[in-house]
Parts: structure tokens; C-alpha cells; sequence
């Protein structure tokens, strides 16, 4: 192993941060580092800032994640940030949603080894989804698509006044404004953009707030929703 795979000891506020689960958090950056890497879900060049880099700037998400909701991370990849917030947030049922396999695959691994309970993984896209799984309080995202294209997979897996919480980078600003039309469109009454995780990662990790309506996904996807409630209910009677 080359010097620029090695992992370095866990920060101090990682024991903060992860509390009893400190452990199953090493164990975790551990298989990233081992695993992760092998199986080509991180690139080598990652490893040495596993912690502030991944874990702790996705762990800081619970700041602004409400108790006890339902949450599905889109395209959840390697686990980032489903998994660091489902150590963090044993109140919190999370579905990781991943169409590659191999990931599914690494996550099922991930989440029977860590022995975390709440949390389902499922293969497939946010497209393919709906009606499938049970309609979220949450999305989570971290780099999967530009916000735009972002919203129109993983807004119409919303609950009516549910909320998407996207992992952005410094172009956040830039990103929300070139998308206000499409999050209109797609149901969206209100955005913001937070910054968690003060003491804890420097900079401080960017998440854009994306609050629905009644109407997740708006008028266009009104009727596939409807579509798919009522195939659910006729696959229950039979």
C-alpha cells in the first residue's frame, strides 16, 4: 500500500461527533480505505482525508435533519452521506438508494457489519422508485448531479412539505440560482443554503435546503404518483 492510501488516526472531533459509535465510524473509514478502493468507490487520493474530507463534513448533516423522519439518500455510492448520518442518528430510518451494484453490494456489507438496523438499502434509480418505496420526509444527496438534475430524482421522493438537503461545494450559491426555475417547476416553495458543522470541519460543510409543497415534483409528476398509490393497493388485496 503507497503512503497516500494510508489512513490516518481519527480526528478528536470524530469522537465527538460519532459519540458510542466512534468505533463502528473507524471501522467504516477502515473498509472505504481497504474495500472502498479495491472495488474503485474512492479513488486512492481520497483516503488520507477520509475523515474530514467524507465522514465528518457528511456526519454534520444531522444539524439540520428533524428527529425521527424518514430519510433515502440518493445515489448513495459508497455510503456518503447515508451512512456517517446513520451513525450519528439512530432516530432516523434511511434507505441508501444506489442503482450500481457493486456499490449495493459494498452497502449491504457496510450495514449488516455495523449492524445498523434502521437503515435499507435498494438498488436501483430515484425514477424507477417511486411507488416503490414509501414517499420520504428527507433526501439526502452529495456530489451526484448539478441541483437541477439533482431535484428531478430525488424531489418527487418527497412526502407533501418534505425537504431535499444537498451536499454542495462553493458554487452552491451559483447552483441554486441557475436552478430556481426547475425547483419551482418540480414543487419547491422555499431554498436556502446552510453551512454545518462550525468546530468540526474548516471550511464548514454547504447544504442547500430545497422545502416542497403539497405537490412534490409538481403537476407533472401528480399523476404518476397517484398512478403508482393505487398499482400498490391493488398488489396488497391480491
Amino acid at each position: 500500500m503507497t503512503e497516500a492510501a494510508e489512513l490516518p488516526p481519527a480526528p478528536e472531533q470524530a469522537r465527538e461527533v460519532f459519540g458510542d459509535r466512534f468505533a463502528d465510524a473507524v471501522r467504516y473509514a477502515e473498509l472505504l480505505a481497504e474495500a472502498g478502493v479495491q472495488r474503485g468507490l474512492i479513488g486512492p487520493r481520497e483516503v488520507p482525508r477520509l475523515w474530514e474530507r467524507h465522514l465528518l463534513n457528511c456526519a454534520v448533516l444531522s444539524e439540520v435533519v428533524p428527529e425521527g423522519v424518514t430519510v433515502c439518500d440518493v445515489g448513495s455510492g459508497a455510503g456518503l452521506p447515508g451512512i456517517p448520518l446513520a451513525l450519528v442518528r439512530e432516530d432516523l430510518k434511511i434507505t441508501l438508494l444506489e442503482p450500481l451494484l457493486r456499490r449495493t453490494n459494498f452497502l449491504s456489507e457496510v450495514v449488516e457489519l455495523l449492524g445498523l438496523d434502521h437503515v435499507t438499502v435498494v438498488r436501483g434509480r430515484a425514477e424507477e422508485v417511486m411507488g416503490k418505496i414509501q414517499p420520504v420526509h428527507v433526501v439526502t444527496a452529495r456530489a451526484v448531479a448539478p441541483l437541477d438534475r439533482l431535484a428531478t430524482w430525488g424531489i418527487p421522493l418527497l412526502r407533501p412539505y418534505g425537504e431535499m438537503l444537498a451536499l454542495k461545494g462553493d458554487a452552491a450559491e451559483e447552483e441554486l440560482k441557475s436552478a430556481s426555475a426547475a425547483l419551482s417547476k418540480l414543487g419547491a416553495v422555499e431554498t436556502s443554503i446552510l453551512h454545518v458543522g462550525e468546530g468540526v470541519v474548516d471550511p464548514m460543510s454547504t447544504v442547500v435546503r430545497v422545502e416542497v409543497g403539497e405537490s412534490p415534483g409538481g403537476v407533472r409528476f401528480a399523476a404518476k404518483r397517484a398512478k403508482a398509490a393505487r398499482t400498490g393497493r391493488a398488489r396488497r388485496r391480491r
